[in-house]
């Protein structure tokens, strides 16, 4: 099999975007003569047989036509333009996976097609890169000669065993194109700039290279020259050493450019994803549901300002409900968690004592006195580490066989990736069979599921190619020591060499049917410069820190999938890559997210160019198109008139003026209006309206305050109440128990799946849709511990423990307990809190206390406001305490409405949140406080509850529970106030 490729438009332009900026140059031939015993840079004349001549690259170009040249690209392509070379970089900027390196040798031959360019350079930061490079030139090298008229080009990776090619390189009048890593030179011991007798007969391969005038190519600078500078500002060391090859111009390649030397081309993150240049993503997180029973602590941070202390997450004890719950607490030195968590059982005499905070920047810990040490971001006691790890692998392989289903009759190989940062854990010596525990699993779990009946079809027709065996189905890629042994690596010695270039030539055989292989395991070293177009699954088991980035991560199989006969499948619907994580989707796409804006990606922010390019026809027929100058100049009105902040982040004025119309460009740029606003509102992220124009203040009307009637209604309603309670507690135990027995089957804690499918749009990474489904019980994988249980239902219901033993012996329930013991805690905890509320209001009893509510607390109008058409109405009558209605739904609204336009209503005041009466179940304030005449002239004192329903017995425990409280409150305060709940006002004036 071998992988056809083609021209694609978005990489036709990058390559243009480079070979523009020479537009106007001659093609030269540039010649230097190279002296066998010593080099000299010497003109060809006067050649003598002692010399040999080299080749270099020529162009007759001036800084400023060039200058001009980049500029025009940039503005082409909508890049804020440049103002100087910058010493001849030039940076192309394209998300991983989709060709940059084919883009940058197609460069190299349109170079040379152009103006008889031939000597390039690609310095590359890691060995991984450095094959991953080699593998595309030798992938695209039949293709490109089919394109560029059989044009001849000698590429090689440079070897200091094989400095021969070195002078090949300086002296071929072919294109000549050398692969090397940054620390083949950057170094004054590399034999790359010392003298050698045998093969260069006495001179440094570096002046053989100077003489050539080279382009170089930088492949990831960001990774290349990011040695820090000197104190004193001098360039680092590779810097020092990239500049020493004298190159002709320096071309930078990297999805991910710290510094923009002269961008001239940007394909962005969101410009590849939307255009389904990528495949796009989803997550499946793998999460467990549930509380462990294990004591669980989390070091989120350290400080040692104001003394030595740190930010933990842990569970705490809810005293009021009995459910544990992950809160963030701030210990210090000799501080229990044992109090910290209000009394969780999992940490009492488990030794959770701090003893040491280490607060060194990059090293910050905490030391427990039973002797665990936990890092920052590290956790202990979350759900078993080996449970998760197997639901993980469990998901991978099932989201792969559900994949295979539908893409083997496409012709599409399915691959999915494991990354470990232990290799052990696939590979173990200390065993017979060698096999970690990794590779065990991964053979029990695809052993249960390729049996599975959903996945006969698969086995019955593509049985020639699907092997039923784990063994012949899975392979790990790693470093071997002289034993031959597989062992952890940093992913840059010559061990690593030698395992990449093994995966990089078996990168089209994986594609093929023929290839049993479809799973890889690879230490988390190959994080970079290896993919495949046919991985759909990433899958990263991590033990320790994960010094993987989600882009790192995801750019393994990002590229668009390719079919049996080489060629790329287009169809997104054949495009997804599954990233299966242990953690939330949200975690999943902030972070992500993040990453994103640290390399240099920008959410949600407007650039002085941004407008540029935007296109009106005039009334005259003609297309005016805005130039970078214009779009600065809109992009300055906006940030002058505080429709966007100065660092680009639109304003709540722009929104509130669009909203209402406002928003309109001046002069020659008012017909862009609408465009712009389009473009603004594409790349920006909006906000919450709040149309400060229709706030409205809520003033106290004093003369009805001072009312005869509100007088004599606040007389009425402003007596204080407590009550007692009298509970029958045989009725009580009876109830528990009917309800506890009655309760839902606790099942056990469970390893949950969250897939859920990502955009990665201008404003953000986003869910555009998930599903979620059981993996199968934790504690099938994981040792539990047992709470006291009987405490804690103490503490969360006040009841004696006699009595809770009762209760729960009676119900028969105890033994879900030990199947799932805080879900158990958490449904026997909210029963006995009903029943316990039910019993508790129907024994209420309240009493008068010599206490009165004060007026100028409950009433006043102090810094209360509402909005109009939202949530306030204007009452123009002298009915009402306030000149403005506040409602909190429709039925209160309308209510308001008809107690305005009745006669018969001589007052009514919504009761501020401040009238609060006292309940065993929590506070409760009353609607509405009503003075109505009746017909005999006689004023009846109501207080309302307004509700969509007029039947108590439809509404809610806690609700119909209040309403029986407020009716006993003004029943006992006895002073001719009508308690009522209604629907609409006419339903009190006929009670």
């Amino acid at each position: 099999m071998k992988l056809k490729f083609v021209d694609q438009p978005y990489q036709t332009d990058a390559v243009n975007a480079i070979c523009d900026i020479f537009d106007g140059c001659e093609v030269k031939d540039s010649l230097f003569t190279i002296e066998n015993s010593q080099t000299t840079w010497l003109e060809i004349a006067n050649i003598e047989d002692d010399y040999y001549i080299g080749h270099s690259n020529k162009v007759n170009i001036d800084d400023f036509t060039m200058l001009e040249n980049v500029q025009h690209i940039q503005e082409k392509n909508d890049i804020q333009m440049a103002r100087d070379l910058q010493k001849r970089n030039f940076t192309i900027e394209m998300e991983t996976g989709t060709g940059k390196t084919y883009v940058y040798i197609k460069t190299i031959l349109e170079l040379n097609k152009r103006y008889g360019l031939t000597k390039f350079i690609i310095v590359v930061p890691s060995v991984a890169i450095k094959e991953g490079v080699l593998s595309t030139l030798k992938a695209t090298e039949e293709h490109f000669k089919e394109r560029y008229d059989n044009v001849i080009y000698h590429y090689f990776e440079y070897s200091s065993k094989h400095l021969e090619d070195v002078r090949t390189f300086a002296t071929s009048t072919n294109v000549e194109i050398m692969v090397m890593t940054i620390a083949a030179f950057n170094k004054s011991t590399n034999i790359f700039v010392q003298e050698d007798e045998k093969a260069l007969s006495g001179n440094k391969p570096i002046d053989l290279i100077v003489g050539t005038n080279p382009i170089l190519i930088i492949d990831e600078p960001q990774s290349v020259d990011s040695q820090k500078k000197s104190k004193k500002g001098e360039p680092s060391a590779s810097q020092k050493a990239i500049a020493s090859l004298n190159p002709l111009c320096t071309l930078r390649y990297s999805a991910t450019h710290k510094e923009l030397y002269n961008l001239m081309y940007r394909l962005t993150p969101v410009d590849a994803y939307q255009k389904h240049l990528v495949k796009h993503i989803e997550v499946a997180s793998i999460t467990s549901n549930e509380a462990s029973t294990k004591p669980y602590v989390k070091l989120l941070s350290a400080s040692d300002k104001n003394g030595f202390s740190c930010r933990l997450e842990i569970y705490v004890n809810n005293k009021k409900t009995g459910v544990i719950d992950k809160k963030i607490v701030t210990a210090k030195t000799r501080e229990d968690l044992w109090e910290l968590s209000k009394e969780v059982d999992y940490y009492k005499d488990n030794g959770f004592i701090i003893d040491n905070i280490s607060c060194n920047p990059g090293d910050e810990y905490i030391v427990f006195s039973n002797g665990k040490k936990l890092n920052v971001g590290e956790t202990i006691g979350d759900v078993d580490d080996s449970a998760m790890k197997k639901a993980q692998i469990h998901q991978t392989i099932e989201m792969h066989l559900n994949k295979e289903t539908y893409l083997m009759n496409q012709g599409i190989k399915v691959l999915s990736l494991f990354f470990i940062d232990e290799v052990s854990k696939y590979r173990d010596y200390s065993r017979e069979d060698e096999k970690g525990d990794y590779q065990r699993w991964f053979e029990e779990e695809y052993t249960k599921l390729i049996q599975l009946p959903k996945y006969k079809k698969l086995r019955e027709e593509y049985g020639d190619y699907i092997s039923l065996d784990p063994t012949e189905v899975h392979d790990g890629y790693f470093a071997q020591d002289g034993k031959g042994r597989v062992k952890n690596s940093s992913g840059t010695t010559n061990d690593d060499e030698t395992t990449y270039q093994l995966i990089m030539k078996d990168k089209e055989r994986l594609l093929s049917f023929d290839e049993p292989i479809r799973f890889i395991f690879s230490h988390s070293a190959l994080k970079e410069g290896w993919d495949n177009p046919n991985v759909f699954q990433v899958c990263t088991l991590v033990e320790t820190k994960d010094t993987m980035t989600k882009r790192q991560k995801i750019g393994r199989g990002l590229r668009i999938c390719v079919n049996q006969n080489g060629e790329r499948v287009l169809d997104p619907k054949y495009n997804t890559l599954s990233v299966i994580a242990n953690e939330s989707y949200k975690e999943f796409a902030d972070t992500l997210q993040d990453e994103l804006k640290k390399d240099n990606y920008k959410f949600g922010v407007i650039e002085p160019i941004n407008f540029t390019g935007i296109a009106v026809k005039q009334y005259d027929g003609t297309l005016i198109e805005l130039s970078q100058k214009q779009s600065e100049e809109i992009y300055n009105y906006l940030v002058e008139n505080e429709y966007m902040t100065s660092k680009g982040k639109i304003t709540n004025k722009y929104y509130q003026d669009k909203h209402d119309d406002k928003f309109v460009l001046p002069g020659q740029y008012e017909s862009f209006t609408s465009k712009v606003i389009k473009r603004i509102d594409n790349l920006s992220r909006e906000i919450e309206i709040k149309d400060a124009s229709t706030k409205v203040p809520v003033k106290l009307n004093k003369e009805v305050q001072l009312s005869p009637e509100f007088v004599s209604l606040w007389n009425k309603i402003k007596q204080k109440t407590v009550y007692t309670i009298n509970m029958d507690m045989d009725k009580f135990k009876r109830e528990a128990v009917e309800q506890i027995q009655n309760m839902p089957r606790i099942r056990p804690d469970r390893i949950d799946v969250q897939q859920t499918k990502i955009d990665i749009t201008h404003k953000g990474v986003e869910d555009v849709g998930h599903q979620v489904r059981e993996l199968g019980a934790v504690y099938e994988f994981d040792t539990m511990t047992y709470p006291d249980f009987v405490r804690r239902l103490q503490d969360a219901t006040g009841l004696l423990r006699k009595t809770i033993i009762e209760i729960v012996s009676k119900s028969s329930r105890l033994k879900e307990f030990y199947e799932n013991p805080e879900e158990w805690i958490k449904q026997v905890s909210s029963i006995l809190l009903s029943v316990r509320k039910e019993n508790l209001t129907d024994g209420i009893k309240y009493e008068k206390v010599d206490k009165y509510y004060e007026q100028d607390i409950i009433f006043n109008d102090e810094g209360l406001y509402g909005y109009k058409d939202r949530n306030v109405l204007d009452v123009s009558s002298d009915k009402n305490i306030y000149d403005h209605v506040i409602y909190d739904s429709e039925v209160e609204r309308e209510f308001a409405l008809d107690a305005e336009n009745d006669d018969d209503v001589l007052l009514y005041a919504k009761l501020p949140s401040k009238f609060i009466i006292e309940t065993p179940i929590g506070e409760y304030n009353p609607d509405w406080a009503v003075v109505l005449n009746t017909f005999e002239g006689e004023k009846v004192y109501f207080v309302a509850e307004t509700k969509g329903t007029e039947n108590t017995n439809d509404l809610k425990g806690s609700e119909k529970k209040k309403i029986l409280c407020g009716r006993k409150h003004f029943e006992v305060i006895d002073t001719g106030i009508k308690y009522e709940v209604v629907k609409e006002l006419k339903s009190l004036k006929h009670m």
